[in-house]
């Protein structure tokens, strides 16, 4: 502990005051309305059954200075106010992982400080003690970019200058680039899809909502063809509240293709797949009406695609924009 802040190990009770924290320290408005899903789907460890044989193992850490006068920390929660269960105030968090895909690899998924309290050591100072836990769990390399299907982020928006400046500081070198495009459900022209699906039918394709029955089918499609960070996107979407996924069967009852929205944040679409011999039938395009129709219907004028691939394809179908770019990040512990 120094003179002015301290770090203390995050612990559920907390995550209350770490929600209130990032909805000021998180500088883009669309991050800041998400704090709350954002931090609680990076702590959360459950639905990992079907897709890792491993529970998730999490490292998180907050930075405190006194609470001073205000609220008492019993009412933190309700006043919105960042104040820890032990009285302190939150200044900072930051939030990592270990990769259920490989076990050497660690994740920082989360550092945000309060504005008020920036260029004062509070992020390096955290970073470090996720960086320990993390090594302490068997990291040997680190990594600044989404754990899928845990992530709020691919890695860190370009709008982050600080933070990107930040990484490079720490020693983390450039990785890879990513990024999402933004719909505009009103102008994407989501009307009714009754006649393509209806051209589907005709050649024995059905297209329907999934549901908890369908899952264990989805996991394996998407193993056998996409990977787990996608079959763990699958899962979360699923009777999951503000989330959803819609498939495309075969005559046989065979998964041709499936689009899936909501499973990191309500306002993101994704992933999205088609097997490579239904290729070219429209199912893609299809699944994707769907689903951005479902979040439209949910009020969001704007939707993310996250982590995008297929540029091409997104840009014909909804006129999809390239709107946010991030930077990955790694670096050896």
């Amino acid at each position: 502990m120094d003179s002015e802040f301290w770090i203390s190990e995050l612990t559920d009770d907390d995550v209350p005051a770490v929600v209130a924290l990032c909805r000021t320290a998180l500088d883009l408005p669309e991050d800041a309305a998400d704090a709350a899903d954002i931090v609680l789907r990076l702590r959360e460890t459950t639905g990992t059954g079907g897709w890792s044989t491993t529970p998730r193992r999490l490292a998180g850490f907050i930075a405190l200075t006194s609470a001073g006068p205000g609220p008492a920390a019993a009412g933190a929660a309700l006043s919105g106010e960042p104040v820890s269960v032990t009285g302190g105030r939150v200044i900072g968090v930051a939030l990592g992982s270990v990769s259920h895909r490989d076990s050497s690899i660690g994740h920082v998924d989360l550092v945000a400080v309060d504005p008020q309290n920036r260029r004062r050591g509070v992020a390096r100072a955290l970073l470090a003690r996720v960086e320990g836990a993390l090594a302490g769990l068997g990291a040997g390399d680190v990594v600044i970019a989404g754990n899928a299907p845990y992530y709020a982020w691919p890695g860190i928006d370009v709008r982050y200058t600080p933070a990107i400046c930040a990484a490079m500081a720490f020693g983390f070198e450039q990785d890879q680039p990513a990024w999402n495009m933004t719909v505009d459900t009103a102008a994407a022209g989501l009307g009714p899809t009754a006649d393509h699906e209806a051209r589907l039918a005709g050649e024995g394709i059905v297209v329907r909502r999934a549901g908890a029955e369908d899952v264990p089918g989805l996991v394996g499609f998407a193993l056998a063809n996409f990977g787990k960070g996608w079959a763990g996107e699958i899962t979360h979407s699923v009777g999951r509240d503000r989330a959803g996924c819609h498939l495309a069967l075969a005559k046989d009852g065979s998964i041709l293709g499936f689009a899936a929205y909501g499973s990191s944040r309500p306002g993101w679409f994704g992933p999205m797949g088609t097997a490579t011999a239904a290729r070219g039938l429209g199912i893609g395009a299809l699944l994707l009406r769907r689903c951005l129709a479902d979040q439209r219907a949910s009020g969001h004028d704007r939707v993310q695609i996250g982590w995008v691939g297929p540029l091409p394809f997104y840009s014909k179908a909804v006129a999809a924009r390239v709107e946010r770019a991030f930077l990955l990040y790694r670096k050896q512990l």
